[in-house]
């Protein structure tokens, strides 16, 4: 039997909420992994992981905002804990990977087609990690092909915010790549959930269960909490909250601070006249 779907039972809330919480995880990842190019390499693999932590709970925390919207007429829904937890230990573990490749290798080509592939495919694999956590009396099937669509967008996700991270260029643009970011994971987990049918086993008697959003706020604590300590993070470290202020070209080692004064004289006009060498009148010793 067919069953009836609803994803979002709360309106446009949980939706909103969630990506929020993608632009947020977005931000601070973002911003860890600008300030892991800044410091020495002693200290980059603690920021990466801080960014990395970040983005995979913001990710993670976004998908089941949005599934406390989710129901199944006549189907109460549980959630496998285990399975829960180890889709938000997949997020950290690929998006990890991802930042790292880029952390270390720069934004180039190849450091984000790697790089975005693993984080894309981490996304993804968090996404129905998720999902395969349900527990109902049915089943759910998936569309090949809207499967692949959003697994499509959370590669393309991956490797724009990638490559937001390898460009420094101050807190305005990190916010920036973060809603674009956010608003590319929350349409990954749209376009997933519409790939999904789901089909209910007859004979079974509609039983009443807690809500999605009782069952799930409790496991929401943790990442939320973290989220939080990590915000204050960024906000109290001086380098993440502006653009770093780059020393001016003159001041770096090596690049003299002015300029030779024969090299602003290029005129003709301008250029300081030789002085000649005396000559030495011709007398007729000389001659």
């Amino acid at each position: 039997m067919h069953g009836t779907v609803d994803g979002f039972s709360y309106g446009i809330v949980t939706p909103l909420v969630a990506y929020l919480m993608a632009c947020l995880g977005g931000a601070l990842g973002l911003r860890c992994t600008t300030r892991a190019l800044l410091v020495a390499h002693s200290w980059r693999p603690g920021w990466l992981a801080l960014g990395s932590a970040a983005i995979g709970s913001g990710i993670w925390t976004m998908h089941f905002i949005a599934m406390m919207g989710f129901t199944v007429a006549g189907a109460p829904i549980h959630y496998d804990k285990p399975t829960t937890y180890a889709s938000l230990g997949v997020a950290i573990l690929m998006v990890g990977v991802g930042i790292f490749i880029v952390g270390y290798k720069g934004a180039t080509g190849t450091a984000l087609f790697t790089g975005g592939t693993v984080t894309g495919l981490g996304i993804a694999s968090m996404h129905y990690l998720g999902m395969a956590g349900m527990r109902f009396n049915g089943k759910m099937e998936y569309n090949t092909l809207t499967v692949a669509a959003s697994v499509a967008i959370a590669m393309a996700a991956a490797s724009a915010a990638l490559w937001s991270a390898g460009q420094v260029r101050g807190f305005l643009w990190s916010v920036g790549a973060s809603l674009v970011m956010g608003l590319a994971v929350t349409g990954m987990h749209y376009t997933g959930m519409a790939a999904m049918k789901v089909h209910l086993h007859s004979g079974g008697t509609p039983t009443p269960g807690d809500s999605p959003a009782a069952l799930l706020a409790p496991m929401l604590v943790g990442p939320l909490a973290f989220l939080c300590l990590a915000g204050v993070v960024v906000l109290f470290d001086p380098l993440m909250v502006s653009k770093p202020a780059w020393p001016p070209v003159e001041h770096k080692p090596g690049v003299p601070a002015h300029a030779p004064a024969a090299h602003t004289s290029r005129h003709p006009r301008l250029r300081p006249r030789r002085k000649m060498p005396h000559r030495e009148s011709r007398t007729p010793q000389n001659r």
